[in-house]
């Protein structure tokens, strides 16, 4: 019984702590469904949503992430919410699930924004991999946020810092393609930026090269550096300009510096703008006033200047002289009105019933913006022209001319223009005055006769091109309108004098000339040349019939020359085997006779040749040889052949050669004929005892041979028929010879490219003069120098 009773007690015992201990429990439950009641609450309030991913891809997560992703269910694995229409844009669904695969295998978390379809949210998902306490390995707890608003406040953001960045770069980009320097400094006073135009002005290769090396551009001003100024800047909080002197591009130049200092911490900005050129200006403009005033005061016109104002600040001599003003009145810089007063008080400005407004009208010419002019006629005859030019800075200038003497000139022109008509309409030539611009503006009754023009048409001042194409019928040949308009045109436009020839359709011929005038007008004058046209016509129709009759006359010259030589040949053959005795022994007489024929048919046979040669000469068919000739052998050899016919007359020969008169290309033969003519025509004409010079020598280019006598001389009449051929054949008296040989040796010469000249003085004697060209002789024929003497 007493273990039974042991037995309840310990079993009522434990029913009771089982009891209680139920009780505990139960308490601790209904606790910890409170607090899990509560903390689920807390989840379904709170800004983010927890998702749960297990390693089987299963999602657990609050009923509402189906909103946020625009669902109508809350996707219950990954594939759901990452698939196309998971909730999530496709780009953002991929890139999630390599995210929240990478986790599983890495176990690293990770943070990525995307973007709802169904709905306007921005989603910010933080992912982390899951406690054992939540999920095996594997799981992943996935916090989803709305960052609706914050991604926008960031858009809002991003979008301002790139509208600062773009601006930034647009101000930068300006600054670097600004013409004037410009830089930054840091709160230390060192440079720490410049853009291009600091680094050429300071001749520098970068900018690093500037803020590396701290190249300044300005130097110090009142000994103040650049950097002690920007320090003071700063310390001051307000800007600064100074001016200072800086070399830009190896040229000293003066600058005006701006500084600002800059908000906070970020130094001071500067530029530089170069007054240097603004500096030279001002003084440029003082200058070129101070030589305004001066050139004004020496004009001959009167000027005076009021400023804007309008009192008096300059005038020179010529305006107190021509207004008869006192220069003490003018001292002070009296006002544009007190002038006229005085102007009036002197005479010296036109009469009118009611001045003072006449005076306000002239003052009004201060505030109008184009010049004005006048004329002033005063009480004693003076014609003043008055220009009024109002000044930029709102003065005035005003210029008094004095016209009186224009006036009378131009009243003595009218009458000279009238003077000037009536001598035009005197004048035998037409005579049309044609403008710059191709009009008529004057012209005489002779043109308008020519023309056959009423003075109507012609005071309507028409244009060459109009006047021409009008009255082209009346010409012979229209066509020829167009070059009487180009000759005008050239004489206007070009300024060149033409003249020309017309031909009218009844017959009448004219001259006509296009002269340039002075004044930029053009002359035209037409001369009535049909009568010494037709006298023209005849004298060109008998000159015609003399050159025919001269051809002619040289054809039978050239036959009649080879004509006679045949019977000329068997006269001479048969005279030579009769004095050979062919035909017997002859008497001395009959011997005296054929010396006689032998003689005359030799004398015969040369004139004949010449003739033939000078036939040939004028015809351009003389034969010619080219090969070198010694001068001085051919020259002696015709001085030997002329020794024994000076001899008869008692004449002296002398030959003088220089070496230096050498060789040309020429024919020997030719040549020998000519000085033979030469010769020939100073033993023919010179007196017994007389003296024959024969003299050579030469150059590089050419060769020289003269022949000289001490004879009577030629007057210039005989000068001037020297070289024709039959000029004074008739007046010869001699019968020996027919005066050809210098007309033959002129010819002779002249075929060999050279020239003879004759000069003579009567009682002085005669002097011929030979120059022959070298030709294409070989260097080593030239001319050495040295003489030679026969």
């Amino acid at each position: 019984m007493v273990l039974l009773g042991a037995l309840a007690a310990i079993w009522l015992g434990a029913g009771v702590w089982a009891v209680q201990s139920g009780l505990a429990m139960r308490r601790a439950a209904q606790h910890a469904k409170g607090q899990g009641d509560r903390l689920a609450n807390l989840l379904q309030s709170a800004p983010a949503i927890p998702v749960l991913i297990r390693p089987d891809g299963r999602i657990e997560a609050p009923a509402r992430l189906a909103s946020w992703l625009g669902r109508e269910t809350s996707p219950q694995y990954i594939s759901e919410l990452t698939a196309i229409d998971g909730g999530l844009r496709p780009s953002d669904g991929e890139a999630l699930a390599a995210d929240i695969a990478a986790a599983q295998r890495a176990s690293r978390g990770f943070v990525r924004a995307v973007q709802a379809v169904g709905s306007s949210r921005s989603l910010l998902v933080r992912g982390a991999p899951a406690g054992p306490e939540l999920a095996n390995a594997g799981g992943v707890i996935v916090w989803i946020f709305d960052a609706t608003e914050t991604q926008a406040r960031i858009e809002q953001l991003e979008q301002q810092c790139a509208n600062y960045h773009d601006a930034l770069e647009a101000l930068s980009g300006l600054i670097e393609v600004a013409p004037l320097p410009m830089w930054h400094r840091t709160r230390d006073a060192r440079l720490s930026l410049v853009n291009s135009a600091y680094v050429r002005a300071v001749e520098a290769e970068d900018a690093a090269q500037v803020i590396n090396d701290a190249i300044e551009l300005v130097e110090p001003i009142d000994g103040i550096t650049p950097q002690q100024a920007a320090l003071s800047i700063m310390a001051e909080g307000r800007p600064r300009t100074r001016v200072g002197p800086a070399t830009l591009h190896g040229e000293r130049r003066m600058l005006e510096v701006f500084e600002v200092p800059l908000p906070g911490e970020s130094g001071v900005a500067g530029f530089a703008i170069d007054r240097q050129e603004l500096e030279s200006a001002r003084a440029e403009q003082t200058r070129i006033m101070a030589t305004q005033r001066d050139m004004l005061d020496r004009l001959s016109a009167g000027v005076a200047q009021f400023g804007r104002d309008r009192s008096l600040t300059f005038w020179n001599q010529p305006f107190i002289s021509l207004f008869a003003l006192d220069p003490d009145h003018l001292v002070g810089e009296p006002p544009f009105e007190r002038v006229l007063d005085r102007m009036r008080e002197a005479g010296r400005i036109p009469e009118h019933r009611d001045f003072p407004a006449w005076r306000a009208e002239r003052r009004d010419w201060f505030l109008s913006s184009d010049p004005r002019e006048e004329n002033w006629l005063l009480a004693d005859g003076t014609h003043l022209r008055v220009f009024a030019q109002p000044l930029p800075d709102g003065g005035l200038l005003m210029i008094f001319e004095d016209r009186t003497e224009q006036v009378q000139l131009s009243s003595a022109r009218d009458t000279l223009l009238r003077v000037r008509t009536a001598t035009f309409d005197s004048l035998f030539e037409g005579i049309g005055v044609f403008a710059a611009d191709g009009r008529l503006h004057l012209w005489n009754n002779r043109f308008r006769k020519i023309w056959d023009l009423d003075e109507a048409a012609l005071a309507a001042h028409p244009r060459i091109d109009e006047f021409m194409n009008s009255n082209a019928a009346r010409l012979a040949k229209p066509p020829q309108a167009s070059v009487v308009r180009e000759l005008v045109r050239s004489a206007t436009v070009e300024r060149k004098q033409r003249n020309g020839r017309v031909i009218f359709a009844d017959g009448r011929t004219f001259d006509f000339a296009a002269i340039p005038l002075p004044d930029g007008n053009a002359l035209f004058t037409m001369l009535d040349v049909t009568d010494s046209r037709r006298i023209e016509s005849v004298l060109r129709e008998q000159n015609e019939a003399l050159e025919q009759a001269d051809k002619v006359k040289t054809a039978f010259l050239a036959n009649m020359s080879y004509d006679l030589r045949t019977p000329l040949t068997s006269i001479a053959g048969f005279a030579e085997m009769m004095k050979a005795g062919y035909a017997g022994k002859l008497p001395t007489t009959a011997r005296e006779y054929v010396d006689a024929i032998m003689t005359s048919t030799e004398k015969l046979s040369q004139m004949i040749d010449t003739v033939l040669d000078l036939t040939q000469g004028e015809a351009g068919t003389l034969p010619l040889e080219r090969a070198p000739v010694d001068l001085a052998a051919v020259a002696r050899d015709c001085a030997g052949r002329c020794v024994a016919a000076a001899a008869e007359k008692k004449i002296e020969v002398v030959v003088d050669i220089k070496q230096s008169i050498g060789r040309v290309m020429g024919d020997a033969r030719r040549i020998g004929q000519a000085i033979d003519r030469l010769l020939d025509n100073a033993v023919e004409y010179l007196p017994a005892g007389g003296r024959i010079l024969i003299h050579g020598d030469g150059q590089v280019q050419s060769a020289r041979l003269i022949v000289s006598d001490n004879g009577p001389g030629m007057d210039a009449r005989a000068q001037a028929r020297a070289f024709d051929r039959f000029s004074h054949i008739a007046e010869r008296k001699r019968s020996e010879t027919i005066g050809l040989g210098l007309p033959l040796a002129k010819q002779l010469v002249e075929a060999h490219g050279g020239k003879l000249t004759l000069v003579s003085e009567v009682g002085q004697g005669t002097m011929l003069t030979m120059e022959l060209p070298r030709g294409d002789l070989p260097r080593a024929e030239l001319p050495t120098g040295g003489a030679a003497r026969g």
